[in-house]
C-alpha cells in the first residue's frame, strides 16, 4: 500500500489498510490511522496524528512548522480526527506555545483544494471550507460552519456553529452561529435558514432563532441590550442558549 518512490520515515507508525502514493513523504513522529490515503507528492510531518479512513490529496503540507516568526522550533503538534477528505494543495500547521501547542482539524470535515488553517486553528465537526480559504493563527471555526471560496479569518476570530461565511468575506470579528455574512469587511446578511433546514432543524427553532437575529440586528439596540432580550428567548430555546452563550464569550465582538 505504499508506493515504491514514498519516503516514509522509520519512526512513523501507519496502521493497517494505509495507502501511500508516489513520491509523498512521511516523517518521523506521524501517526495515521486505519484506511487513511496520503496522496503523491504530499508531505505529512510531525509530530502529527490523524485518525481513520481520512483522505489527504496530491500536493498537500500537513504538520508544517507554524507561520509564526515566535516559533524557535518548540515540540508543537497537529491532531486530525476521522473521515475528513483534505483536497489538493491544502496546508495545514502545527500549534505554537504562545498558545495550546497544538492545531486541531475534528472529524467529517470537507476541506477544499488550497485551504490554509495556520497554527494554533480548532476547526470543530462536519465544516466546509471551500477553495482558497484561509484560517490565520488561532481561529476557531465550530461544528458545521461553511467557509465560502477565498472566504479569510483574521486571527484569534470564532466563528460560530451552522453559520455561513459567503465566498471572498474578509471575516475580522466573530461569526456568532447561525449567520450568514458576507463582504469587506463582512456584514451580517441573515439567518443561515437554508442550512439549519438542510440539517432538519424544526418550525418553532427557527421562528425563535428568527427572533433572536432581528433582537441582535434589526432593533436598533445595543449588544447589551440585545443580550437582555435573548436571555427571555433563551428560556425556551437550546439553540438560543448557545446564541446567547457566544455572545457573551466573544473576546473580538462580533460581526454587526
Amino acid at each position: 500500500m505504499i508506493h515504491a518512490t514514498a519516503l516514509v520515515d522509520p519512526g512513523a507508525q501507519l496502521a493497517a489498510g494505509v495507502q501511500v502514493g508516489a513520491y509523498a513523504v512521511i516523517g518521523p513522529d506521524v501517526v495515521i490511522g486505519e484506511n487513511t490515503s496520503i496522496g503523491p507528492h504530499a508531505v505529512v510531518s510531525g509530530p502529527t496524528w490523524l485518525g481513520r479512513d481520512n483522505r489527504v490529496s496530491a500536493f498537500c503540507a500537513v504538520g508544517g512548522a507554524p507561520q509564526d516568526k515566535k516559533y524557535g522550533g518548540e515540540p508543537t503538534r497537529l491532531e486530525i480526527g476521522d473521515r475528513n477528505v483534505i483536497r489538493e494543495y491544502c496546508s495545514i500547521n502545527r500549534g505554537t506555545t504562545q498558545d495550546r501547542g497544538v492545531t486541531r482539524l475534528g472529524s467529517d470535515n470537507w476541506i477544499m483544494a488550497y485551504v490554509h488553517i495556520a497554527h494554533d486553528c480548532q476547526v470543530g465537526n462536519h465544516t466546509v471550507l471551500a477553495n482558497g480559504a484561509s484560517l490565520a493563527g488561532h481561529v476557531r471555526v465550530e461544528d458545521h460552519a461553511c467557509l465560502g471560496g477565498f472566504a479569510l479569518v483574521h486571527q484569534f476570530c470564532r466563528i460560530g456553529a451552522h453559520s455561513f461565511s459567503a465566498m471572498g468575506s474578509a471575516i475580522l470579528k466573530d461569526v456568532p452561529p447561525y449567520v450568514m455574512v458576507s463582504g469587506n469587511p463582512a456584514q451580517p446578511r441573515g439567518l443561515n435558514g437554508e442550512g439549519l433546514r438542510r440539517r432538519g432543524t424544526g418550525r418553532e427553532p427557527m421562528s425563535l432563532l428568527r427572533q433572536a437575529y432581528r433582537i441582535i440586528y434589526r432593533q436598533g439596540l445595543t449588544l447589551e441590550q440585545a443580550l437582555k432580550g435573548l436571555a427571555v428567548l433563551a428560556e425556551q430555546s437550546q439553540e438560543v442558549r448557545g446564541l446567547l452563550a457566544f455572545l457573551k464569550e466573544s473576546q473580538r465582538g462580533i460581526v454587526r
